[in-house]
């Protein structure tokens, strides 16, 4: 009997409190892309009735953790993936469900190249979260590193 991997989706849902609070679903996850969304849950609305600011940050935040686990899962036994920093970008009032993409700002293979040279690499993710018509309604980039394991 053979047993398969869990998902990305489902490991961060196992290990990160917040994706469980905001039952954020997990579209698609690859080394290329990850595609998350945030249902429109109105406990987690802003004054305006929107998805509130912090849970679009999470949103975002989550999507390019999921595209580092996705593209760099394999160096986990010699690194840790951290985020260094974020900077998030409001652009339209979002309503609704908010979908949040990201993608890898560097390929993978120079981020490991640097690894296997002892250096701890930093690379940016970058993330556009969109209504369901498909408006951007924000942008986030975050760079995270891979840090050596001691």
């Amino acid at each position: 009997m053979s047993e398969t991997l869990p998902s990305v989706g489902e490991m961060l849902a196992a290990t990160v409190p917040m994706v469980r609070t905001l039952n954020l679903e997990f579209r698609e996850t690859s080394p290329e892309r990850a595609v998350l969304c945030l249902p429109d849950q109105p406990d987690f609305h802003n004054h305006v009735g929107g998805p509130h600011a912090g849970a679009m940050f999470t949103l975002a935040e989550s999507a390019s953790g999921a595209i580092v686990l996705a593209a760099f899962g394999d160096q986990l036994g010699r690194a840790v993936p951290l985020a260094v920093r974020a900077e998030i970008g409001y652009k339209k009032l979002a309503k609704g469900p908010v979908t949040a993409t990201a993608t890898l700002g560097r390929p993978a293979a120079e981020v490991v190249a640097e690894l296997d040279a002892g250096e701890r690499p930093e690379f940016p993710v970058n993330v556009a979260i969109t209504r369901e018509d498909g408006a951007v309604t924000g942008e986030m980039s975050i760079v995270w590193t891979l840090r050596p394991q001691s």
